[in-house]
């Protein structure tokens, strides 16, 4: 099987117009995962709206008024965008993770350590070929996360 790649100039988009974001959905805990994330991550609330926001009232879930209908927040230099979604209260984060990809060991085990209260630990926090500390956690939401420290190469190891 081979691949061929299209043509720059057969692309839909041009190469800088287009961003991928992810979009999580919490399904009720929205505003508690955006505080965590501010507390652990650093995160910062870009844009949050309401469902009682909403001009359209057959968009808002029984009891969902409060809830988030549309968060945006930063963590460094990348937007996530998040919501309660149906506000079932069963979020299913599946077929996907967040990497972060913090400077230092010592960050990548502080943050590990901070995603990992209240959740579950994949693959401590270890040396890999690959970096110098790499680990797998899902924290207190569901939501996985991969934290790289990248090797340094000008170190030997």
């Amino acid at each position: 099987m081979s691949f061929s790649f299209p043509a720059a100039a057969s692309r839909p988009f041009p190469k800088d117009t287009m961003q991928v974001h992810p979009y999580l959905f919490f399904d009720g805990r929205c505003e508690e995962a955006l505080e965590f994330y501010q507390t652990a991550l650093g995160a910062e609330v870009v844009h949050l709206l309401r469902f009682r926001e909403s001009p359209e009232p057959t968009m808002i879930p029984p009891g969902a008024e409060d809830k988030v209908m549309h968060a945006s927040f930063r963590i460094g230099d990348s937007i996530i965008l998040a919501s309660d979604g149906e506000c079932q209260n069963r979020p299913a984060f599946q077929g996907f993770a967040l990497s972060l990809m913090p400077p230092d060991d010592a960050t990548g085990e502080r943050l590990f350590a901070v995603l990992s209260e209240g959740g579950q630990v994949v693959m401590p926090m270890a040396q890999t070929f690959f970096a110098s500390r790499f680990g797998m956690v899902t924290d207190r939401f569901g939501v996985m996360w991969l934290i790289v420290v990248a090797s340094d190469p000008n170190k030997n190891s």
